[in-house]
């Protein structure tokens, strides 16, 4: 008789806890908001990274909709400065998810014009701008043909600049912070040219193979003893494993032909003859990631990261299916890569330290 007293007592307490949370759901939510809001805005994310060479995928996918993978985006973190590789579609959301902001991006650079790499190139200037009050353009660097699209995104934005000056006053909104700074450079069919060079930090740029796009470029990135290879869309390059050559991780697109031929099959089924001709054409200007794999072991590479992944994976299972035999081609570390994909790489040690922003 007691013990069922006490049950009685002790659900009635729980109900009367549980009721009140319930009623005190929204000043509850608020105080938890505040504190996050506090937390973020003071966060300095490179204060807790170690000096070295990070990676992070704020875009692992490709044209195709993928709810793990946006449009191609890499953020390179060397030391305490930071750049963007690619501007797709998600940069600057998953920027923030990762917990960095646009404001703090020191320059830009693109692998080529595919509109999956500059999709999201607009809002990033327009928030790198705005998040911090930068007084100076971001400077965009990319082979011939940058001019034109930088040129032509800051035209569309230019309405929604003088907007934000207008409500903001230019105190907030400097009007010379505005933007991206074009900085071209023109490829050598063979070989490197430099972009960027001190004491500490290298970034080089050479020619891949996307026929017909052309020019399109991969970059290396060289960092107190540390290094990362972007491959950007291409074929399988000896180009791309020459310059990959010991490197500690290669980012490389890959796509899967046998997944991509599931697609063809279909749309033919279905009388789509557009788009089967489009999924049997994007399987000659891309890297299979059994090639990527190859490259990755001739290259003696430390760690293999697949980005542009195509086509999606939405199901359990399909990255198995994806990598098909490339983890009996390599045998370091490797990953599909996903957004949200953080890489670290301290100097001057060997560590790849694999971790999620989100």
């Amino acid at each position: 008789m007691k013990s069922q007293r006490f049950f009685i007592i002790t659900l009635s307490i729980l109900v009367l806890l549980v009721f009140g949370l319930y009623l005190l759901r929204t000043p509850i939510s608020l105080a938890i908001a505040e504190r996050m809001i506090a937390q973020r805005l003071n966060a300095n994310p490179l204060a807790e990274l170690p000096d070295g060479l990070h990676v992070g995928l704020c875009g692992a996918g490709s044209p195709f909709p993928d709810d793990k993978r946006s449009g191609p985006c890499t953020l390179v973190i060397a030391g305490q400065r930071q750049f963007i590789f690619d501007v797709g579609s998600g940069t600057v959301r998953n920027l923030g998810k990762m917990g960095f902001s646009p404001g703090q991006v020191d320059a830009v650079f693109l692998t080529h014009f595919h509109s999956d790499h500059i999709d999201g190139m607009g809002e990033f200037l327009l928030q790198r701008w705005v998040s911090a009050s930068n007084q100076n353009p971001v400077p965009v660097y990319g082979p011939k043909g940058v001019e034109t699209v930088v040129q032509g995104i800051m035209q569309a934005y230019k309405p929604d600049q003088g907007y934000r000056v207008a409500h903001h006053g230019e105190a907030t909104m400097p009007p010379s912070g505005f933007g991206g700074m074009v900085k071209s450079f023109a490829p050598p069919a063979q070989g490197t040219v430099t972009l960027i060079k001190d004491a500490d930090l290298e970034i080089i740029a050479f020619t891949v193979e996307h026929g017909p796009i052309h020019p399109a470029v991969g970059y290396r990135i060289n960092y107190k003893g540390r290094s990362l290879l972007i491959s950007g869309d291409t074929i399988k390059s000896a180009t791309v494993q020459a310059q990959a050559r010991n490197v500690d991780l290669l980012l490389h697109e890959a796509l899967s032909v046998p997944l991509t031929n599931l697609l063809e099959k279909a749309a033919d089924k279905a009388g789509k003859v557009h788009l089967k001709k489009i999924f049997n054409d994007i399987t000659n200007y891309h890297t299979t990631p059994e090639q990527a794999a190859e490259i990755a072991r001739d290259a003696n590479v430390g760690a293999l990261l697949l980005n542009h992944i195509a086509p999606p994976l939405p199901l359990p299972g399909m990255e198995a299916a994806f990598l098909g035999e490339a983890g009996n081609i390599y045998q370091g570390k490797i990953r599909v890569g996903v957004d949200g994909d953080f890489v670290s790489m301290p100097a001057n040690s060997k560590q790849i330290v694999f971790s999620k922003r989100f």
